[in-house]
């Protein structure tokens, strides 16, 4: 008996407009090394109290590859006593670069974290966030989509 395969293939046309033009296609919308400095410089400016960032390491190319932990912040007496209680959670996107959907996701994530909802409020309260949002850089400012640097 054979077994019928079925391969599910996505199709599509394009009209250029223009002879000898620059086009490019994506499968998800970017999020470039950029847009992730962008977004932590800011979040780092409004949110600078249940928010802190700091270079895991440098890549192969120099870049930094950032980790940000998130959490309350008490007196500075109090404070190392409740984080020794607190759980840690840690968080880790785009391990292979070409999947910018995940640094859509992890943006996500940190807004809500750093947000006012009661609920962001009781995780941070609760709990100790390590978040690295890119841990392949080098692979997104290159272009690569499942390597880094050194392949």
């Amino acid at each position: 008996m054979r077994i019928k395969r079925f391969y599910y293939t996505l199709t599509f046309t394009h009209t250029f407009d223009y002879d000898k033009d620059t086009v490019y296609f994506s499968h998800c919308f970017p999020y470039t090394y950029t847009d992730l400095t962008e977004d932590l410089s800011r979040i780092e400016r409004f949110s600078n109290t249940i928010m802190t960032r700091a270079t895991l390491c440098r890549t192969l190319a120099g870049n930094r590859c950032e980790y940000i932990t998130i959490t309350s912040k008490r007196k500075a007496d109090e404070e190392q006593k409740e984080v020794k209680e607190k759980k840690g959670v840690f968080i880790s996107a785009r391990v292979h670069p070409g999947e910018s959907n995940a640094s859509w996701m992890m943006k996500g994530v940190i807004d809500f974290l750093v947000g006012s909802s009661p609920e962001a409020i009781a995780l941070r309260d609760n709990f100790v966030f390590k978040i690295v949002p890119m841990l392949n850089p080098d692979g997104v400012i290159n272009g690569n989509y499942r390597c880094s640097l050194s392949g």
